[in-house]
């Protein structure tokens, strides 16, 4: 696009803001804010008025767009030119502490060894494998430094393996709008054949044969994954017969096998529903069969077992799941029979099957649990965990035949392992544990908890805290709190090698596990979504507050970060309780949620009614504007901001954040900072590399440090 290469030179001299002389303390020269333009765009709905000044940033092809994003982007650089050196430093302290060379812990699936390594200075991961053993020869199958040449973006994703392991299809992203290519590659001879399938998700499943693929579609506007296809290796693509066609706009589609290689299986997903229809692997060329039918409310996941699939449920009214089964003939929900019953304490979260054993992956009080039993009912307990901030859980168990299952074990304050554990002799082997480098790491220095604030209804919502040991707990240490909140979507206590570079510095780092969540199982998730929304909203605030009564910190140095919906809660709290705020990072925030909602044009709307609620029913419309971030922002002092987007954000647009912060720039009556800062090149998960990722972490840091005094 022409726009997108603007001389920068004319750019710079276009802009209408002055230099001026600020901030002497930093002894650096200030710009003025961009101005964005106001524009006046009238939207009603239910016979309420809203005026829009900024929808015309809505056009990422309109040159003026583009310039605006480009002025924001240089008031960034200058506002945070002081910071660059450290920017650099933090940079370098973060990859001193990644293994460069490291590799993942090999995985056997069909006779090859399958793992992934880096190269030391390398960005990308290298994908190899090995026949039989792991002494044999090494094949490359694909070099991810060479194939991202040229590419300012670049995503490697879905590699699936013919069953013959002859042929590998993959996908690719180098435009970071979640439109992935299809190919195929022969491993034998390192061929990419030319024909390119367009517009996937990216997964595709062989069947038995070693010539039908199926994949999924997207439609080229919304980009809801709508259609399954089936592609014949060594025909055009053009050709490729349509499956199956998912009409309703609320609901998305997937394709996969099952673990037991029999079955072709089609999902059907919205946020309330799923359906599934079936084909056996050896037949593709069949009709898929119902397996049963969608009920609205009707969540289930089926997996195959010999003559049985097992299904994981919360049919009749089972809130935290249930499993049920039911033989491969009589598939229909009115077959299914109960197998291990609904509890009202404890979250069914998954299940891995194996040839003697199944192991449940459970989550109760917010704990993880892992439960292994075996099918003769011989022996059934669980996995024993120590402490109250920790994470496990079930990892990359592709074989049926074994006895061993793998899981991943880190605490807030330990790194991850990868661990073995054989089933039937309860030994175990730890395959990795995760290196913290640089020479200054000792797990011993830092102190974990868990608390409780007391929302204001009674609720009791948890938070996982991790500091170092040498930190002060009487109120005047930084605080970063962190929670997202949203889908269901836990967030568990994690080790995170770049944290360290905060607790180093005295910061304390909080994880709010807020309603919206299934932390405390599905019914936090229930509470904390459509017409419950706020509950979100107002834990964390109410969780802020506990921080702050507890002398984990105060006000004056409580930070806050959320990003996508999360961006959506710290939209909210900067609105609702600016004053408890130092700063607040939004990274591609969700923040104009009306006007997103009612635009099934925008990708994702139709799929998120029953997370957020349809506006276009007037209780919805009514209660969505009360929160929406943009439509509530006021004269008041806000906090300083810092907040994030990629202009081909396929999840959530950039004009959400660049009309929140032209809003916001207009009518807050503060002095603070409001940085806005657009990746120009990549989408909803930000720089594709491993270290440019960690330069985005460094910018969120020092926007931190920098407010705490702690860069000269």
């Amino acid at each position: 696009m022409s726009h997108l290469h603007i001389n920068k030179v004319v750019l710079l001299l276009s802009i209408t803001f002055a230099l001026s002389c600020q901030n002497q303390k930093k002894d650096k020269i200030e710009m003025k804010a961009p101005i964005a333009k106001k524009q006046a765009k009238e939207l009603e709905k239910h016979g309420d008025i809203r005026i829009d000044d900024y929808y015309w940033l809505n056009d990422r092809e309109n040159d003026e767009v583009i310039e605006y994003l480009e002025q924001e982007n240089a008031y960034y650089k200058e506002m945070t030119a002081h910071t660059k050196t450290f920017q650099d430093t933090l940079f370098n302290e973060l990859k001193s502490r990644i293994k460069e060379d490291d590799s993942s812990v090999p995985y056997k699936r069909n006779g090859y060894w399958y793992y992934t390594r880096y190269e030391e200075g390398k960005e990308y991961p290298i994908h190899a494998r090995k026949k039989d053993n792991l002494d044999s020869q090494e094949e490359i199958m694909f070099n991810g430094n060479e194939m991202a040449v040229g590419h300012e973006f670049f995503n490697l994703r879905g590699i699936s393996i013919s069953p013959d392991n002859k042929y590998a299809a993959f996908a690719l992203d180098t435009v970071s709008r979640r439109q992935y290519y299809i190919q195929i590659k022969n491993l034998e001879t390192g061929d990419i054949y030319p024909d390119k399938i367009e517009n996937t998700t990216g997964g595709s499943v062989w069947a038995n044969d070693n010539k039908t693929l199926f994949y999924t579609k997207k439609d080229p506007v919304t980009l809801r994954s709508d259609k399954i296809y089936k592609h014949k290796f060594g025909t055009n693509a053009n050709d490729d017969t349509l499956i199956f066609h998912e009409k309703d706009d609320t609901f998305g589609t997937f394709v996969y096998k099952s673990k037991s290689k029999e079955y072709i299986i089609i999902g059907s997903y919205s946020t309330l529903t799923s359906e599934y229809q079936i084909v056996k692997a050896d037949t593709p060329d069949e009709s898929f069969k119902m397996f049963s039918p969608r009920e609205r409310g009707l969540e289930y996941s089926i997996y195959h077992f010999d003559s049985d699939f097992y299904i994981l449920t919360n049919k009749d009214k089972a809130t935290n799941f249930k499993l049920m089964k039911t033989s491969k003939e009589k598939t229909s929900h009115k077959n299914w029979t109960e197998f291990i019953p609904h509890r009202e304490n404890v979250l069914l979260e998954d299940i891995d099957i194996f040839r003697d054993y199944y192991v449940l992956s459970e989550r109760e009080n917010g704990l993880s649990k892992l439960k292994i039993n075996r099918w003769d009912n011989t022996d059934s307990y669980y996995l024993p965990f120590d402490n109250e901030t920790y994470t496990a859980y079930s990892y990359a168990n592709l074989e049926f035949d074994t006895e061993t299952l793998r899981y991943v074990y880190n605490a807030i304050t330990t790194p991850y392992s990868i661990i073995d554990f054989n089933m039937r002799t309860k030994n175990k082997e730890v395959k990795k544990e995760q290196e913290v480098l640089g020479g200054k790491f000792n797990k011993e220095n830092y102190r974990s908890q868990r608390v409780w604030a007391t929302a204001r209804d009674g609720v009791k919502v948890p938070m996982s805290i991790v500091y170092h040991k040498n930190t002060k707990l009487d109120g005047t240490s930084p605080l970063l709190q962190y929670a997202y909140g949203s889908y269901g979507s836990t967030t568990d206590p994690y080790f995170s090698t770049s944290r360290l570079s905060l607790l180093d510095r005295g910061f304390v780092f909080v994880i709010a596990h807020v309603r919206g969540g299934e932390y405390l199982g599905r019914q936090w998730y229930e509470d904390g979504k459509l017409l419950k929304k706020k509950n979100t909203f107002t834990d964390f605030i109410d969780c802020s507050k506990y921080l702050i009564e507890n002398k984990f910190t105060s006000a004056e140095h409580l930070y806050a970060y959320g990003g996508s919906a999360g961006g959506l809660l710290m939209g909210a709290i900067v609105n609702m309780a600016p004053e408890l705020y130092n700063g607040v990072i939004a990274a591609v925030p969700f923040v104009d949620v009306v006007t997103t909602m009612l635009d099934d044009s925008i990708p994702l709307t139709t799929g998120e009614f029953d997370e957020w609620g349809n506006p276009n029913d007037k209780e919805y419309y009514d209660y969505i504007k009360s929160y929406s971030p943009y439509d509530n922002v006021v004269a008041q002092d806000y906090p300083n901001l810092y907040v994030t987007t990629g202009l081909h954000d396929s999840q959530v647009q950039y004009f959400e954040p660049a009309k929140w912060v032209a809003k916001l720039r207009e009518v807050k009556t503060d002095s603070n900072l409001l940085l806005f800062d657009i990746n120009m090149d990549a989408g909803h998960g930000g720089a594709s590399g491993r270290f440019e990722a960690l330069k985005e972490t460094a910018k969120d840091y020092a926007f931190l440090l920098d407010l705490e005094g702690q860069i000269q």
